[in-house]
């Protein structure tokens, strides 16, 4: 299991779906999760620390697992199958056994945000579908980017222009 944090929620500016990007805490590598607008803004509020005058369903959940006695050990996503996400939460009971529960991984995150417990990834999931930030370009694979515009700009006759 990778450990993760959220590093940030953002706004697809083509539709209404949001990406949620978990960051590894040891790597640069990250992994984005196409989220719902609801979840999203569930998990913007807790991290903004933002209060809202009635619980939203998050906080309903964490009261429930919280009133039965139960604490949330962690959060894990733990594949993906045709492009989809999956997760689990982890309980500890009352008793002190542990107790695994499906959930989508925006649910999931939103609780770990709540609770403050950790968020991982399945190491087979982040090694198949985790990103690095592409490396920053130099100024010697600038300029063989521009090549074939600079050639282009060398068959203007520019004089032609004063002309006009």
């Amino acid at each position: 299991m990778i450990e993760v944090k959220v590093d940030s929620v953002r706004v697809n500016l083509v539709g209404t779906h949001r990406v949620v990007i978990l960051k590894e805490l040891h790597s640069e590598r990250y992994l984005p999760i196409w989220i719902g607008q609801a979840e999203a803004e569930s998990i913007t509020l807790q991290l903004t620390n933002t209060k809202v005058p009635r619980p939203l369903t998050h906080d309903l959940i964490v009261d429930a697992i919280r009133a039965l006695g139960a604490t949330v050990r962690y959060v894990l996503v733990n594949d993906l199958r045709d492009e989809t996400f999956y997760a689990r939460i982890v309980l500890r009971t009352r008793d002190g056994k542990d107790l695994s529960i499906d959930s989508r991984p925006s649910d999931a995150i939103a609780i770990a945000v709540r609770v403050g417990c950790s968020i991982y990834v399945d190491d087979d999931v982040m090694a198949q579908h985790g990103h690095e930030p592409e490396e920053e370009s130099t100024e010697e694979q600038q300029e063989e980017d521009l090549g074939a515009f600079k050639d282009f700009l060398s068959t203007l006759d520019l004089d032609d222009l004063d002309k006009k």
